[in-house]
């Protein structure tokens, strides 16, 4: 369901919501060595985030990344959403046009058995926040490899 993309860039916030202090950044290569992402494919992503003020980016010998927002603002979906689209949580499963929650029109097949299943995901992706992943991770006490 996630993107390889979606979930580095997740992984990538968690590591920096853990490792950055307040006026310090992470480096890139720190990053890619510590989550094992070729460091070329993971900037690209961190760009992006940093591009829609998830991160912020610093360049230079001190330069890095660190959060451009509170971790308790930036969700699941912010990140879902940036990277990957909304199309899962819009669009038929199986790319039916004339799928809909509309009576009127007939839904595909898995419609009503997958409907509350996307619907369950969207509230987990929207509740979810970095600093709820941040925390249960500093809670397992290094069992949650990142």
């Amino acid at each position: 369901m996630l993107s390889n993309t979606c979930k580095y860039a997740l992984r990538a916030t968690i590591y920096i919501a853990l490792n950055s202090k307040e006026n310090e950044k992470v480096g890139l290569k720190k990053i890619s060595d510590n989550l094992n992402i070729p460091a070329p494919f993971l900037g690209k992503i961190l760009q992006i985030l940093a591009k829609h003020k998830i991160l912020a980016s610093t360049k230079g010998p001190n330069g890095g990344f660190g959060l451009g927002k509170n971790a308790t603002d930036i969700t699941i979906m912010t990140i879902y959403e940036i990277i990957d689209g909304s199309d899962y949580f819009t669009d038929c499963l199986i790319g039916v046009q004339s799928c809909t929650d509309d009576p009127i029109n007939t839904p595909c097949p898995l419609h009503s058995k997958y409907s509350h299943i996307r619907d369950e995901v969207y509230k987990i992706f929207t509740t979810t926040t970095i600093v709820d992943l941040a925390g249960d991770i500093e809670a397992a006490e290094g069992v949650i490899n990142i």
